[in-house]
């Protein structure tokens, strides 16, 4: 699986930005689809994943009821919907892919995106 993470940018406190992933290779629904994110001299920490069949989700508490993961089985594509966005949400978000049942653990997850900057100013 290659997955390949677009939508990063610079916004203001509060604004909304969208994360997509596009998925390539092996079959993309079997996959535990996942978001996390990193800033420098801190460990990368889980944001968002979606089941494979994409019946289950789950969410860090940091981010719980301003983000939102979906995806589209025909784009082979997932989505971060990233609303009220606050200044701590500034990192480089990666997107991961493992076959099984979700997990939080980067170590769990076999094939990552490149990871795309995501600023947040107040």
């Amino acid at each position: 699986v290659q997955l390949q993470a677009s939508g990063g940018g610079l916004v203001q406190a509060g604004d909304s930005l969208r994360l997509s992933c596009a998925a390539s290779g092996r079959t993309f629904s079997h996959n535990v689809m996942a978001w996390f994110r990193q800033v420098p001299g801190k460990e990368r920490e889980f944001v968002a994943g979606r089941d494979s069949g994409g019946y289950s989700t789950r969410y860090a508490d940091s981010v719980k009821g301003r983000f939102t993961i979906s995806r589209d089985l025909a784009k082979n594509t997932v989505y971060l919907q990233m609303n009220s966005l606050k200044p701590e949400d500034t990192a480089v978000y990666y997107c991961a892919a493992r076959r099984g049942v979700g997990s939080r653990k980067p170590s769990d997850y076999d094939y990552w995106g490149q990871g795309t900057l995501v600023t947040v100013s107040s």
